[in-house]
């Protein structure tokens, strides 16, 4: 996802979409350690995007 397209979502679906994606990201380290995923770039794919929508949710809590 684009930061472009991260900005255009509204403030209260960022956050509830921040917390869809940090699940998401536990189960996959949880997956990892049971047995290896066939592509472990999801790992830092996810952590990027995390970090992506916190990054704008704060954009739009400074700029209020």
């Amino acid at each position: 996802m684009k930061i472009a397209e991260i900005r255009q979502i509204p403030a209260n679906e960022l956050a509830e979409r921040v917390e869809t994606e940090v699940a998401k990201y536990q189960q996959l380290l949880l997956n990892h350690s049971v047995s290896p995923l066939e592509n472990p770039a999801q790992i830092k794919a996810a952590r990027r995007t995390i970090a992506q929508l916190k990054t704008v949710l704060r954009e739009y809590e400074l700029n209020k």
